[in-house]
């Protein structure tokens, strides 16, 4: 995974929209090296491109948003997260709507359309994130952090009111066979007193049980139940995909969260961009390389902003 990736050939789907209810058709396409990802806007008088990074960012209310001259698309978490996940670099996603269509609610149907089409490694090294020194933000009880590592690695911890929720964390370290094995079947999720709310509010008008894991006060009201006793917080660790994917380039760090969210992982993002002296670039020819990165970089516990999550840690 070390020269960057792209997609074999064009493939499209067709799914609502979470928030409008509408049918939305999604084409994505090959793109040269460095070109990045690149959102495009086909239903609108001329052909919004839109690139994906954190300038452009518009909102992060229950979605992330990205948008540019007038024009946005929201709900990007999803499909970020499968290319980011699977490792491609530069694609071009176009989409005849304001939103990414929702699908089955996770990014397998994403990674099962890449991998039929299939991934081809381009002639261009990809670029890394290589992060020297711990980067935090935190709002609330909530926090987020990147701090040095020789992969990238994700520790997320969750917590609701909820008796089959409570408390859940997940630990991992990132790749394909990762990714697709653990993570991207991982379904969105709500509660249905928060899903009537929204409706009422002519949003989430295309949430149902096809497109998520549905709550009442005591069960979930899907009849197949859950993917994975962990499902819950496996999919914030898509969406945290997702929304780091907006620092341009796959990360070397260790992504640490507690009770995060689009918002906080936006921040974070920020954060990390900002402060240049906590990061470097890189690229590698061979994985002893990447490796190595950051086999001298220590931080310590004390970096940490909650101390709720350091079972996770060291699960």
């Amino acid at each position: 995974m070390y020269f960057q990736r792209t997609l074999k050939s064009d493939l499209s789907c067709q799914s609502v929209g979470l928030h409008s209810g509408r049918k939305v058709n999604m084409r994505i396409r090959p793109a040269s090296s460095d070109e990045g990802i690149i959102l495009v806007r086909t239903d609108t008088r001329y052909r919004q491109m839109i690139r994906v990074c954190l300038e452009n960012v518009t909102d992060t209310t229950l979605a992330t948003t990205i948008g540019s001259s007038g024009a946005a698309i929201s709900t990007v978490e999803h499909i970020l997260s499968a290319l980011s996940g699977m490792g491609v670099d530069n694609a071009i996603i176009e989409v005849d709507a304001p939103e990414i269509p929702i699908m089955d609610g996770s990014a397998l149907p994403f990674v099962n359309m890449l991998k039929l089409v299939g991934i081809r490694t381009q002639e261009k090294l990809k670029k890394y994130l290589v992060v020297k020194k711990p980067v935090s933000v935190s709002e609330g009880e909530s926090f987020a952090m990147l701090a040095p590592s020789s992969s990238f690695e994700i520790t997320y911890k969750i917590e609701f009111d909820h008796p089959l929720i409570k408390e859940q964390s997940y630990h991992l370290k990132l790749s394909d066979e990762t990714y697709e094995k653990e993570i991207c079947s991982s379904r969105t999720f709500g509660f249905l007193k928060d899903v009537e709310y929204l409706q009422a509010k002519g949003l989430a008008l295309g949430g149902s049980l096809k497109n998520a894991v549905i709550l009442d006060e005591k069960r979930i009201i899907n009849k197949e139940g859950l993917r994975s006793h962990n499902e819950f917080v496996k999919h914030k660790i898509l969406d945290a995909i997702g929304d780091l994917s907006l620092i341009g380039m796959p990360i070397v760090g260790h992504f640490i969260a507690y009770k995060s969210g689009h918002k906080l992982n936006s921040m974070l993002v920020k954060a990390l961009l900002e402060q240049q002296e906590n990061w470097t670039t890189a690229s590698f020819l061979n994985c002893q390389d990447a490796h190595g990165q950051n086999t001298r970089e220590k931080f310590s516990i004390r970096d940490i902003p909650a101390r709720k999550i350091l079972g996770a840690i060291h699960a």
